[in-house]
């Protein structure tokens, strides 16, 4: 009971957030091998005791830590996408967007950053605890490529997105293992290839207001699919 009503005091919450970052940190340099009660508790700058005081374990603490990394990350989406504004969009310009939340905006990095992510990503799958966590994150990333998408003034289909961003996910993964081609080229690449099979541009509406399907014109006057195919339907009998 100490020391639950401990951890909650304000001094108490302090510490255990500290070891939660110091943790993530670790992780994100190092990989799960990385975190450990001694490195933990000297990068928070704590006594040793502490990592087991506020914590029940060891798999305890790397839990809050992918969680503590996850929401990080998630947050970092939301920002970028709330920034950009509804336009009509080229597939070229979309997939710079999306590599940039992706991937990452910075060079020098990106491939320690990008062999973090998917290390955390292939450990979690060994670790049923933590697959709901790096669920959410992986869900939340293809939330924000959809809402790109929506903001581009294109239809979208989120099923089709999601197997948008796992072939991005192969592709880069394949970019770090290989040599010359960098793993943002080769998810731009990727991207190129399938947004306008995937995320058809939307006309004759507004980016602001409801995909509308596009029309075709006959003699200078629009009418939809649905019209046109009733029109032929009529003209075979």
């Amino acid at each position: 009971m100490q020391r639950v009503t401990a951890a909650v005091t304000p001094k108490g919450e302090r510490r255990r957030c500290a070891l939660v970052s110091a943790a993530a940190d670790l992780l994100c340099e190092g990989g799960f091998d990385a975190v450990r009660h001694r490195a933990v508790a000297r990068r928070a700058g704590l006594p040793l005791a502490s990592t087991t005081y506020y914590f029940s374990s060891l798999d305890d603490l790397i839990a809050k830590a992918v969680e503590y990394v996850g929401t990080q990350e998630t947050q970092q989406l939301h920002d970028k996408v709330a920034m950009l504004s509804r336009r009509r969009r080229s597939a070229e310009s979309i997939a710079d967007i999306v590599v940039d939340l992706l991937v990452g905006d910075s060079p020098e990095r990106v491939s320690e950053y990008l062999i973090s992510r998917y290390e955390r990503l292939i450990a979690c799958a060994r670790q049923p605890g933590l697959r709901n966590v790096q669920r959410h994150i992986l869900k939340q990333r293809t939330e924000a490529v959809v809402e790109i998408i929506e903001r581009s003034g294109r239809c979208v289909r989120p099923e089709l997105v999601s197997a948008l961003v796992c072939a991005v996910d192969g592709a880069v993964v394949a970019a770090l293992v290989g040599d010359g081609v960098s793993p943002r080229e080769t998810a731009r690449a990727t991207l190129i290839g399938v947004i306008d099979v995937l995320a058809p541009i939307v006309s004759f509406a507004s980016v602001d207001g409801p995909a509308r399907p596009e029309r075709v014109m006959i003699h200078g006057a629009a009418i939809s699919p649905a019209v046109e195919a009733t029109n032929e339907r009529r003209s075979r009998r």
